[in-house]
């Protein structure tokens, strides 16, 4: 399921854990006071965080046949 730019991040199970359960069941976007919790809770960096929410709604775009950035259509 990681990307290539996923898989460099290096992250721990329990912090992939904390995050996929974020992105499936909290938000796909996450604002900044979410995207603040969740670094918290996962315990990285927000500026990480961003990233892997970036490279996971590419991810999760291009498996659902969209294009990998944002465009017109919301998911």
């Amino acid at each position: 399921m990681a990307s290539k730019g996923m898989e460099s991040m290096q992250l721990a199970e329990d912090q992939i854990k904390i995050l996929e359960e974020n992105f499936t069941r909290v938000s796909k976007h996450p604002d900044e006071s979410t995207l603040m919790l969740i670094a918290a809770e996962s315990g990285l960096t927000e500026e990480e965080t961003a990233k892997w929410f970036r490279l996971r709604n590419a991810q999760w775009r291009q498996a659902e046949g969209l294009p990998a950035q944002l465009g017109s259509v919301k998911d």
